[in-house]
């Protein structure tokens, strides 16, 4: 068993005690979501569309498509039901200084809340991709290079929305943790 110092073991008692804000820990967890989604977006659209030296948008081998429409369902499907199970987690240890309501139903709102974020970005990248394709002349072929760094960006793009949008939603099922004094 390892000897702690006085001053050490007061610093571990007291941050026992000390509950963080919710946009403290949306903070830290942040960085966990956007740099990983823009290294490997970008690097596998530039490995993927530098093969051919160009890319277009929904025909060939290698098309934008092919990998921002799956990325737009599925990067803020999982990073919604993340952080709103990490946040749920948090209320339940007792780190955060809010408390969940007790009438949610956290899988029911976990679910709905990425299925609903999954599907809409899918939707809405699909129509303006589609919106592209319609405006562009047809056989147009797009930079390689260019689209791998959109596909890095709309990766960043969607971690950060995605991680304070279904905060924002949540928040609306917590209040803040009062304690109050018990004389007697």
């Amino acid at each position: 068993m390892p000897i702690y110092s006085s001053y050490r073991m007061r610093n571990i008692f007291k941050n026992n005690n000390k509950k963080t804000t919710l946009k403290r820990f949306v903070l830290k967890r942040l960085p966990y979501y956007i740099v990983p989604n823009i290294v490997f977006n970008t690097v596998i659209a530039y490995a993927s569309f530098n093969k051919l030296g160009y890319t277009c948008l929904f025909e060939g081998e290698q098309s934008v498509a092919r990998l921002t429409l799956p990325m737009a369902l599925f990067l803020p499907f999982i990073i919604t039901l993340d952080i709103i199970k990490r946040t749920i987690q948090a209320t339940e240890q007792g780190t955060l200084d809010l408390v969940l309501d007790g009438s949610l139903i956290k899988n029911k709102f976990m679910l709905q809340m990425s299925i609903i974020n999954g599907l809409s970005t899918f939707i809405l990248v699909l129509i303006v991709m589609l919106g592209a394709q319609l405006t562009l002349p047809a056989h147009y072929k797009l930079n390689a290079t260019i689209m791998a760094c959109l596909d890095g960006l709309l990766a960043a793009i969607l971690s950060v929305v995605f991680t304070y949008q279904p905060i924002r939603k949540l928040k609306k099922h917590m209040f803040k943790s009062v304690k109050i004094p018990v004389t007697g």
